[in-house]
C-alpha cells in the first residue's frame, strides 16, 4: 500500500488551523481567559515598576558616586590602590602636560583633573577635628563633581587659593560656617608637621553622608603648599556618557603604551555600589520566582478546568482522526497565547506608567548614608522589558505542559461518555 508524501505547506496550515482553534477557544471562555491575562499583566506590570525602581537607585548610586569624587577612570601610580593609604607620597605623578593632553583629546573625554588625597587636623577655635582632604583643579572641578551640591556659600575658586569648601556634616561638628576661618594641620613629605590657614567659602553635600561627616575640599596649589609636595596623586578622568567606559579605557591604554601609569575604572573603586548590585538583583531574581510561581498557578488552573470542560470535544476530535500531538500542540498554543497577550499587554501598560510615575516624581525621606532627601524614579528600559515578557511567556509554556499532556492523554471511549 502507497502511502501519500505530505507537501511542506500542510505542518504550516496545520499550526495555522491549530492557532485559529486555540484562539476561538480562548474567546468562546472570554471570562477564564481575561482572568488568566489579568495575573499575567499585573505580574508583568508589577516586575516593570519594582524592577525599573531598583534600576533607578543603582543608576543613581552609580552616578552619584562617579560624579561627586570618583570619576569614571582614575590614572595613578601602579600600585597606588593597595600601597598608597600606607605611603601615599611615594606614588605622586608628575606633571606631564603633553600626556595629559593627549589623554584629554580622547573622543567621549568631558574633562580631566588633578587630585590629592591627604588627611590631617582641622581646628577653630576650641575645637579640633580629623578630617580627609580632598585637592582639585578649581576650574575643572565644577564640570567633573556637578553632585558635589553646594548648600551655603560659593564654590572652589582659582582668584582664592586659600578659600576651601567643607561637608555640612563636618561643618557642623565643628561648630563653623560660610566665612569661618580655620587652621589646617597636616604632615609634610619629609616628616614634618605645616599649617595652613584657610577661610570656609562654602558647605557642601553628596549622595554619601559618611562623606560629607568628614571632608573638605581645597585648590591643589594650596595643598601642595601645606604638603609641601609637587604633582598630585591621581588624575580623574570624567566621560560624557558612563556606558562609554569600557570603550574609552580600551583607548586610553592603547594610546599610552610604555607609561609608568595605571588606569582603574570606577567599578573597581566602588566597591559599596557592587556589593548593592548583588543584593538587589538576588531581590529582583526572588520577585521574579514568586510572579512566576503565581503565573504558572493561574494558566495551570486555567487550562486544567478548559481540559475537564471540553472532555467530551477533546474525545471526539480523536475519534475523528485527530492525533494526540496536535491536541497537545493545540492546548500548548492556548497557554503560550495567553502568555503572549497578557505580557504584552503588561509592557504596554506598565512601561507608560513608569513614565508618568518618573514625571510626577516619587518623594522619599534620606536613605542610610545620604544627606538630604530624595526624588525617586522608575526606570524601565529595553531589557527590563524583554526580561518581564520573557518570563510572562516561558511560564505560561510551562504551566501548559501538564494540562496539554492530560488532554492528549485521555481514552477516547471514556472521553465520548464523559459528558453524557
Amino acid at each position: 500500500m502507497l502511502r501519500r508524501t505530505p507537501t511542506k505547506a500542510e505542518p504550516v496550515q496545520a499550526f495555522l488551523t491549530d492557532l485559529r482553534v486555540a484562539l476561538r477557544n480562548l474567546v468562546r471562555q472570554r471570562r477564564r481567559a481575561a482572568i488568566a491575562v489579568s495575573a499575567i499583566l499585573f505580574g508583568v506590570i508589577a516586575l516593570l515598576l519594582a524592577g525599573g525602581f531598583i534600576e533607578w537607585i543603582l543608576w543613581s548610586l552609580r552616578e552619584g558616586s562617579i560624579r561627586s569624587h570618583l570619576g569614571h577612570v582614575q590614572i595613578m601610580r601602579p600600585g597606588y590602590l593597595k600601597a598608597g593609604a600606607a605611603s601615599p607620597f611615594d606614588y605622586l605623578m608628575p606633571s606631564r602636560p603633553e600626556l595629559e593632553n593627549r589623554i584629554g583629546a580622547l573622543p567621549g573625554v568631558r574633562a580631566m583633573g588633578p587630585r590629592m588625597s591627604f588627611s590631617g587636623l582641622a581646628s577653630h577655635g576650641d575645637s579640633t577635628i580629623s578630617f580627609i582632604g580632598e585637592a582639585v583643579d578649581p576650574e575643572k572641578e565644577h564640570i567633573m563633581s556637578r553632585l558635589v551640591k553646594i548648600s551655603k556659600g560659593d564654590e572652589l575658586s582659582i582668584h582664592e587659593p586659600r578659600g576651601i569648601i567643607m561637608g555640612m556634616g563636618l561643618a557642623k561638628s565643628m561648630g563653623v560656617g560660610v566665612g569661618d576661618t580655620v587652621v589646617l594641620m597636616a604632615g609634610t613629605a619629609s616628616g614634618g608637621i605645616n599649617a595652613v590657614e584657610c577661610r570656609i567659602r562654602g558647605l557642601f553635600f553628596t549622595v554619601t553622608k559618611a562623606y560629607d561627616d568628614s571632608a573638605l575640599r581645597m585648590p591643589i596649589a594650596t595643598a601642595r603648599e601645606l604638603l609641601r609636595v609637587a604633582g598630585s596623586h591621581v588624575w580623574v578622568v570624567l566621560l560624557e556618557k558612563t556606558e562609554d567606559t569600557p570603550a574609552v579605557l580600551r583607548q586610553m591604554r592603547a594610546t599610552t603604551t610604555g607609561a609608568d601609569i595605571a588606569f582603574v575604572p570606577w567599578w573597581e573603586l566602588a566597591g559599596t555600589y557592587q556589593q548593592t548590585v548583588t543584593l538587589f538583583k538576588r531581590q529582583v531574581g526572588v520577585m521574579e520566582l514568586i510572579i512566576g510561581i503565581i503565573i504558572v498557578l493561574s494558566i495551570s488552573n486555567t487550562l486544567m478546568m478548559s481540559v475537564m470542560e471540553r472532555t467530551g470535544e477533546i474525545g471526539t476530535a480523536m475519534a475523528l482522526g485527530i492525533r494526540r500531538s496536535r491536541v497537545l500542540r493545540q492546548f500548548l498554543i492556548e497557554g503560550t497565547m495567553l502568555g503572549v497577550v497578557g505580557g504584552a499587554a503588561g509592557v504596554l501598560i506598565g512601561w507608560p506608567l513608569a513614565l508618568i510615575v518618573s514625571w510626577i516624581g516619587i518623594p522619599m525621606p534620606p536613605p542610610p548614608g545620604v544627606s538630604v532627601p530624595i526624588t525617586a524614579e522608575i526606570f524601565v528600559n529595553a531589557p527590563l522589558a524583554a526580561e518581564a515578557f520573557a518570563l510572562a511567556f516561558l511560564t505560561t509554556a510551562v504551566a501548559s505542559l501538564y494540562p496539554a499532556w492530560k488532554a492528549s492523554r485521555m481514552e477516547i471511549v471514556n472521553a465520548l461518555r464523559f459528558n453524557r
